[in-house]
């Protein structure tokens, strides 16, 4: 045995056949292969699975119930392993409140540095507010140059003139002799008078005078004591009668005299109540029901159409907004438009005024009087108070997210937003981008004390900072919601976090880390694995992009097919050796013997889609030409502006152009949209997963499965025994196996031992009762049709148009090796995007479609993307538009017509660069789309 390589002998996970591979040590080494060929049972199934159960199992009993458990996997043994870490794309989170500052934990480090070497300023007088112990206001005094003269204030507090007089008095009668009256000083002799026409007096009384000099310590101390309890934790220091400097003992507003909030790292958490804006509680965004979102038609009745959220008749507040019509005097049919202001306005928003409501439901019959709440209103109190996700999820599509009134989008609460460093606020920097962020704390932006405080705190933000950049995010904003990170850049920002660990001697497991990249960051994405290698780690990469191929030092290649017809190692060879083989699919792309073909001729269309003024986060009010019925590549650096262009901007735009009433979406972001008659519907392919759970599979997902139910229930032996479509399901009682619930497997809980999961021995893994089974149709039962491959499915439905129709397109997409029954927790990337997008394909579309697409080459081979450019070809030659953000250079060559955005990232990108062929665009010297293209074209 080695212990300079990873042995692994026989693995039999999902479709791998016996595979046996040797992959040397401290390598930065790819593993490839068409989509679906094992690639990730052996990196992820495989491999990493068991180093990490290796080193969990070296805890104990008792730290190991608290980690993931994991299942031994189908191998003879494998040998050489360190403990594994693994960096994939499901890993990013969801949730609305993780930001990139939050995870990458940036933030968490500047909420410490704000909380202990921030300054609250007060935002009129721009005044630090700071809390001062008496003996740090005496070091403060004891500073002043010598001989300087001081006037020790106490501000007097007052609400009304005859209390003034009164306070005035008080302080005479105590042998005080000055005062200061709206910054001047006054003598209290019997001279003095209160000013008649002022009515807001500021009002200090001088506690003491003092000249700065040797042996002055002991009086300035008592007398700063006494000042302080005079002026209620509050003194001012007139200095040489010019400038006037206010300490406080407790961090008071000096506007309300209430106390402020402490400085501590909570008072910057967004998530914490102290910090959070009372109105938004620390999202920085409000969903209101809007009347724009909930009427789709005002000429129609109000109960007859109108309103969207009354179209079932026994919807409570169908009936209740009867109840209030009748009573008014309109008819359920009366247009929306002819309802009176007032009654309209009470509709909407609700009246006082009490109505007697009467009316019956399937089995009960309400009667009751009270105020009409108002459609809107009753729509907040529902979703407020529904338990069900599903209503909660109806009900959103009603509501119009806009930013936080109060907050203004920054999450936190005023006091938190007045505390600075350098003048600026913790929001300020994490509206910077990481690139912006990254020169600020280069700079010496602390001084003194402050200086001592935050050195390490501002070392461990810029180390990761710089981290960031490396791995080419530097265009990302620390305030980015996590929810909405591509796959890749989730991805890329744990790989940052790993360099800046600085371990050696693990095995890292990476998941198409290239993915949303370009080319021109691709080269920073290999600097940072080779750095990761260099430390004296072991870097597994799965991955198709050939520059990254090229960069490794060893490849293994997994086929030759996908499915059934792969899991055999092709190849496993050093980069140099590999690329001369002969018998590798991959190897024959890499050295250029085999390519994706330049189409003949490009299609030149003569009508555009004239998108204007497209201004969403950081696009610079462009305008765009989308030529229809051609294949169009939006293009672009990482963080240029594409997903905004088309997701936030475009898509939003047809859809307001396309529904009668509008209203949907945010008109804001843009000016017009035009030329979309002949588009009859828009359809949007992102990169949202599909199911999680394993009851998901390619039958249920394209709803083949609904029309395989129905034929099973149509059957002579279903008719006699009265089965419905619902009787073949594995997810409602019935049918399905009870032991296992319709699983096909059971789980065994072991407490600290991972969960053992068995093939339940009642139905043998088939998910159905013996009765369910026992119905057959051509020969077959409903547990041997999920076992079917597609092309099985194919040959066995061919006489079904519909079924026919949806198999032929997942077969169209190079899905034909898939089962039926494949739960959806064990595709891979590109797997699940394929199936996505066969779904869409397979629809029966009336008139012409516009096509989103964003990425569809994620987890594609070469050879896949062969496969995926006829289907999308074959749907343009159809006379459909279609629309791709892509990077991949075989994509965007084989385009009929090219949008490059840039030239940069964030706030230097936002404009078109080029336009036109790839041809023309590659003739453009300041798109770097075009630099890279120039050699393919």
């Amino acid at each position: 045995m080695s212990i300079n390589e990873i042995n692994v002998v026989k693995s039999k996970v999902h479709n791998l056949k016996e595979v046996s591979v040797k992959i040397p040590k401290n390598t930065l080494t790819v593993i490839t292969g068409p989509s679906g060929s094992g690639k990730s049972s052996l990196a992820f199934d495989t491999i990493y699975v068991e180093g990490q159960r290796r080193y969990i199992e070296s805890l104990s009993s008792y730290a190991r119930q608290f980690l993931g458990q994991y299942q031994p996997p189908d191998v003879e043994s494998i040998s050489g392993l360190s403990p594994a870490i693994a960096i994939d794309q499901k890993s990013t989170t969801k949730n609305p409140r993780s930001t990139v500052g939050t995870i990458t934990e940036i933030y968490d480090y500047l909420r410490v540095l704000f909380a202990r070497a921030g300054d609250m300023i007060d935002p009129e007088s721009n005044v630090i507010l700071k809390k001062y112990t008496p003996p740090q206001i005496v070091k403060e005094l004891l500073k002043l140059p010598e001989r300087s003269k001081l006037q020790l204030l106490a501000p007097v507090p007052y609400k009304n003139k005859s209390e003034l007089s009164k306070q005035i008095t008080k302080y005479l009668t105590m042998g005080y002799s000055r005062i200061r009256l709206n910054g001047e000083v006054v003598s209290l002799d019997d001279t003095f008078k209160l000013p008649k026409s002022e009515s807001n007096v500021e009002l200090e009384v001088v506690i003491d005078r003092v000249l700065i000099k040797d042996g002055v310590q002991k009086r300035i101390t008592e007398s700063v004591e006494h000042t302080l309890k005079e002026g209620n934790g509050i003194i001012k220091i007139l200095i040489d009668d010019l400038e006037c400097i206010t300490y406080s003992e407790h961090m008071l507003d000096p506007k309300t005299g209430a106390p402020l909030p402490d400085l501590e790292p909570r008072l910057f958490s967004f998530n914490s109540p102290i910090g959070a804006c009372k109105k938004c509680n620390g999202l920085g965004i409000s969903k209101n029901f809007t009347k724009d979102t909930i009427v789709l038609d005002d000429s129609l009745g109000v109960l007859q159409g109108a309103i969207e959220p009354l179209h079932k008749k026994n919807n409570f507040l169908h009936k209740m907004t009867e109840c209030y019509l009748k009573e008014e005097g309109y008819e359920a049919s009366t247009p929306l438009n002819k309802i009176k202001k007032k009654d309209l306005d009470a509709l909407w928003n609700g009246t006082d005024k009490v109505y007697k409501y009467s009316f019956k439901s399937e089995n009960s019959h309400f009667e009751f009087s009270k105020p009409f709440p108002g459609i809107l209103n009753w729509l907040e109190k529902k979703y407020l108070e529904s338990t069900s996700e599903k209503v909660r999820k109806n009900l959103e599509d009603f509501m119009v997210i806009k930013e936080c009134t109060k907050c203004n989008g920054l999450r936190l609460n005023q006091h938190a937003l007045n505390v600075k460093i350098a003048n600026k606020s913790i929001m300020d920097l994490c509206f910077y981008s990481i690139e912006e962020c990254y020169e600020f704390f280069k700079a010496d932006i602390l001084t003194g004390e402050q200086k001592l405080i935050g050195e390490k705190l501002i070392k461990e933000i810029h180390a990761r900072l710089s981290f960031l950049t490396d791995v080419g995010l530097g265009y990302l904003t620390l305030n980015r919601a996590a929810n909405t990170l591509s796959g890749g850049e989730g991805q890329r920002i744990r790989l940052a976090t790993q360099i800046g660990s600085a371990l050696s001697g693990v095995l890292y497991v990476l998941d198409e880390p290239s993915i949303g990249l370009h080319q021109r960051d691709n080269t920073k994405l290999i600097k940072t694995l080779k750095s990761l290698r260099d430390l004296g780690n072991t870097v597994l990469v799965v991955e198709h992009d050939e520059e990254t191929m090229l960069e490794s030092d060893f490849i293994v290649d997994i086929g030759p097919g996908a499915g059934r017809h792969g899991g055999q190692i092709i190849a496993a060879q050093k980069t140099s050796d590999f690329i001369k083989n002969k018998d590798s699919i991959t190897a024959k792309f890499l050295n250029h013997s085999e390519l994706i073909d330049i189409p003949e001729h490009r299609r030149i269309s003569d009508s555009f889609i004239k998108l204007r003024g497209a201004k969403h986060n950081n696009l610079q009010n462009i305008d765009i030409d989308i030529p229809r019925e051609t294949l169009v590549c939006i293009t672009g650096v990482s963080g240029s502006g594409k997903s905004s262009l088309l997701h936030n901007v475009f898509v939003p735009a047809c859809k307001n152009y396309l529904t009668p009433m509008g209203g949907l979406y945010d008109y804001k972001n843009y000016h017009s949209i035009s030329n979309l008659e002949s588009i009859r519907s828009i359809i949007e392919l992102d990169q949202s997963p599909i199911g999680r759970t394993p009851h998901s599979n390619p039958a249920t997902y394209t709803n083949m499965f609904d029309d395989i139910r129905k034929l099973f229930a149509k059957t002579q032996e279903s008719q006699i025994r009265g089965y419905k479509p619902g009787r073949f399901s594995f997810n409602v009682k019935g049918g399905r196996c009870e032991e296992c619930e319709g699983n096909g497997v059971k789980k065994i809980e072991m407490h600290f031992l991972p969960d053992v999961f068995i093939t339940c021995s009642e139905c043998k893994g088939r998910r159905y009762n013996n009765e369910t089974l026992s119905v057959l149709y051509k020969g077959q039962n409903i547990a041997d049709i999920l076992a079917m491959s597609i092309e099985d499915a194919f040959q066995f439905f061919k006489n079904h148009t519909k079924l026919n129709r949806i198999l032929s397109t997942l077969i169209s997409v190079g899905l034909g090796y898939m089962k039926l029954g494949q739960p959806a927790t064990t595709l891979s990337g590109g797997e699940a995007q394929r199936l996505k997008l066969s779904r869409e394909l397979a629809k029966k579309t009336k008139g012409k479609t516009l096509y989103i697409l964003d990425e569809p080459t994620t987890g594609l081979h070469f050879k896949d993307v062969k496969v995926l450019l006829k289907a999308i070809n074959d749907l343009v030659d159809q006379g459909h538009t279609v629309i791709i953000i892509e990077h991949n250079l075989d994509v965007i060559k084989s385009a009929d017509y090219i949008i490059d955005l840039g030239p940069e990232g964030g706030t230097g990108g936002g404009m078109i660069v080029a336009q036109g062929t790839p041809e023309e665009v590659a003739l453009v010297k300041e798109s770097y789309t075009g630099k890279y293209l120039k050699p393919y074209v």
